[in-house]
């Protein structure tokens, strides 16, 4: 299974960002059964789920830091996701990494998970 995400960058407070992931080689994809999302991790702290969806019905969770800020899409024929980051303040400073499972365990749980590409809001 491989998750590449892209898209990071560094940008100011109040700034916009849009990251990509595009996954592959799970069985989910090919059954279009699968949970898929977004999770990002803070220096000193553990990951946190951003945002995820669930291909069975489109399901789709928000934290509540980021509700109204950020937005997840999906294309479905690509089993790519995009995350759109409006807003953005120094607190989404972090590694931003998607994931992907079997969505029965959980709309954010996963199995599989990409390297990550890095997110930095700052003047």
């Amino acid at each position: 299974v491989q998750l590449q995400a892209s898209g990071g960058g560094l940008v100011q407070p109040g700034g916009s960002l849009r990251l990509s992931c595009t996954a592959s080689g799970f069985t989910g994809f090919a059954e279009d059964r699968y949970a898929i999302g977004w999770f990002r991790q803070a220096p000193g702290k553990e990951p946190e789920a951003v945002s995820c969806i669930s291909s069975a019905d489109s399901s789709t969770y928000y934290s509540d830091s980021v509700k109204g800020r950020f937005t997840l899409s999906r294309n479905s024929d690509q089993n790519t996701v995009y995350l759109q980051m409006n807003k953005l303040k120094p607190e989404d400073t972090a590694v931003y990494f998607c994931a992907t499972g079997n969505p029965d365990y959980g709309l954010c749980s996963y199995d599989f998970r990409g390297q990550g590409t890095q997110v930095t809001v700052s003047s």
